[in-house]
């Protein structure tokens, strides 16, 4: 191993100016530099503060000579290490000599791809023109008209190879190097001579957004050579359904799309949307592997008497959304109802923005009972929105718009400070609350600064219970939330899994956190009062989580006998609208001190036969 000391002093002594630039993986002309050594700073003027995080574009100067620099996107652009010696400028503008080589670097853990810059500060070469003019002067007539001649052949030729040079790059520039189709950047660019087009000739458009439904899991199961020869025999497909006058564009990843001219009639629209779905059902084969890879398309109409034609691939980005939505595999108009929705998940959005700005977000509480004494024992904190206008607002008319927003962390963080401020003023009014619990997803269970978050609220973790949601994906979470679950464990924060039995949660996830409490779905609490059949199967889930020395709670218990049927089953905790719904801070201190904590009394309940066998079979 290289001591520190040796690398800095090779850093401050090395003559040879060097930078190393992360590129793209789609384009190496496209890079962004993040180191360079002192030299560098000398020879190109630049500073490593002034140059960290700039294109490479800031190595050519202005009078850098055009071939030169085309040279150089060209072996960029196909990732091959070259040298070049010339002409440049550092950034005062002062012109100098210099050799610049160029050497591509990975890194085989991340698949990252880097450029490793050389630069070389030369002797002044402009004396040398001098020199040779001298000479020349010396030479016959004859021998002068030769070199001039193959000199002017030789720049005719140069100059042809440029030529053919520019037009290679400016070919690449706008296509996709996989597939050869349109790249994003020249779809913008084309889609705006579309919309101006339509806008003064009345050359109506459609506009076909494609997305491959399982992509990923061809590069998971194949490998990502399978995946790369997927996308270009799709883009082989479109290519044979469409015509010259259509566009065809890879966006990127697995998504494409397809500009094409409106007919008298949609019905070439819908069938070439119907056509690439039926294509897409065909399983696709890679060395004799074989998997399915079915596609969804979005379309939308761009015509004359749109307001706002600029928005017509979010519209069939929208139209593409709810074909996903519906299930997969299967194409969407963009309707009427689409665009309502688009605007008012927009105004939805802008909405949430200011409610983060102005913390309306507030905790709502729902009792949960201690099935032996009927005394409260926690109370789950459900958010809600107090919105300016509409009044009090349940999740469902938010949460997801917020998630796919990224603000749920900011919301958390509100909340977790309201609740806080909430269990502070209970303790102050003298009524008994021993803890509350707060739902949170897996994903935000992946966040690592979800635990620093708990801590900076200020609530006793003793006095904490975290309801874990989704837990059907834990598995694929990794080492991130198994190390949060560990520190929430190491805090004293108590773990449950919530809507056990759903297919959110599975007996694989419940086995692996180990949690202290597991929550049984409302769905199957429910039919028990009135369907004997249902008892047995709550009797057995109760049994797993008793078998597992977990403490079970019965979520949706909606009258005496669902609290007195599943106490009897060996619940430890009720919870559902018997003993109220969800309220708010001043409510629940009201409830608490109006029933001293005490929200039911338990009275004996003769179990019926099958009720018997059922715990039996549980046991």
């Amino acid at each position: 191993m290289i001591p520190a000391q040796i690398f800095n002093q090779i850093n401050d002594k090395c003559t040879e100016g060097l930078a190393l630039a992360l590129a793209s993986n789609d384009d190496g002309a496209v890079m962004e530099l993040q180191w360079c050594n002192k030299a560098f700073t000398k020879i190109t003027g630049y500073e490593a503060s002034e140059a960290v995080g700039q294109r490479g574009t800031i190595l050519i100067g202005q009078d850098l000579e055009q071939g030169v620099h085309l040279y150089i996107i060209e072996k960029l652009m196909n990732w091959e290490n070259f040298s070049t010696k010339a002409l440049n400028n550092r950034k005062n503008g002062e012109v100098y000599w210099q050799r610049m080589s160029w050497a591509h670097l990975s890194d085989p853990e991340t698949g990252n791809r880097w450029w490793l810059c050389s630069i070389i500060e030369l002797e002044d070469e402009r004396a040398e023109p001098a020199k040779d003019a001298m000479k020349e002067a010396a030479i016959s007539d004859q021998e002068s008209f030769e070199r001039v001649f193959k000199k002017v052949h030789r720049l005719e030729k140069e100059n042809a190879r440029l030529h053919k040079l520019a037009k290679s790059v400016a070919k690449d520039a706008n296509e996709d190097a996989l597939t050869g189709l349109s790249n994003r950047r020249h779809f913008e660019v084309e889609l705006k001579t579309w919309i101006e087009n339509l806008k003064k000739h009345q050359t109506e458009f459609a506009v076909l957004y494609i997305d491959l439904d399982r992509f990923k899991f061809v590069n998971d199961t194949l490998g990502h050579d399978a995946g790369d020869r997927l996308l270009v025999s799709v883009a082989d497909m479109l290519r044979e359904l469409t015509s010259k006058s259509d566009l065809v564009a890879r966006l990127g990843g697995d998504e494409f799309v397809i500009l094409k001219p409106l007919a008298k009639s949609a019905l070439n629209i819908s069938s070439l949307a119907d056509e690439i779905v039926q294509r897409m059902q065909a399983p696709f084969t890679c060395e004799g592997k074989s998997t399915a890879c079915s596609a969804s398309v979005g379309v939308a109409i761009a015509k004359t008497n749109m307001e706002d034609p600029d928005q017509i691939v979010a519209d069939a980005d929208a139209a593409l959304y709810h074909a996903k939505s519906q299930g997969k595999g299967r194409w969407s108009f963009f309707t009427e109802e689409m665009h309502a929705n688009a605007i008012a998940t927009k105004k939805l959005a802008s909405d949430l923005l200011l409610a983060c700005e102005r913390r309306e977000f507030v905790p709502y509480f729902q009792p949960l009972i201690d099935a032996q004494t009927g005394r409260i024992a926690c109370a789950e904190m459900l958010v809600r929105w107090a919105h300016p206008t509409k009044g009090i607002l349940a999740p469902a008319a938010f949460l997801d718009t917020a998630a796919n927003m990224g603000i749920l962390k900011r919301v958390d963080e509100i909340i977790f400070d309201s609740l806080n401020g909430a269990l502070f003023h209970l303790d102050e009014s003298g009524v008994d609350l021993p803890r509350v619990a707060v739902n949170v997803s897996a994903a935000r269970l992946a966040d690592p600064t979800f635990i620093h978050d708990i801590k900076s609220s200020g609530i006793d973790p003793q006095r904490l219970t975290v309801e874990i949601l989704e837990s059907v994906y834990l598995d694929r979470m990794g080492d991130v939330v198994r190390w949060t679950i560990d520190e929430l464990d190491e805090l004293g924060v108590t773990i449950a899994l919530d809507d056990f039995g759903t297919g959110h949660a599975s007996v694989r996830g419940l086995l692996e956190i180990r949690p202290s409490i597991l929550k049984i779905d409302r769905h199957f609490i429910q039919p028990i009062v009135a369907d004997a059949a249902a008892r047995p199967l709550v009797a057995s889930i109760v049994g797993i989580g008793k078998s597992l020395g977990m403490r079970v709670v019965a979520e949706g218990v909606e009258s005496e006998e669902h609290a007195r049927l599943v106490s009897e089953m060996g619940c430890d905790y009720l919870q559902g609208f018997y003993f109220g719904k969800p309220m708010s801070e001043d409510d629940l201190r009201d409830r608490l001190i109006e029933t001293g904590g005490k929200f039911w009394t338990r009275r004996p309940l003769e179990l019926d036969d099958d009720l018997k066998r059922g715990m039996g079979r549980a046991v």
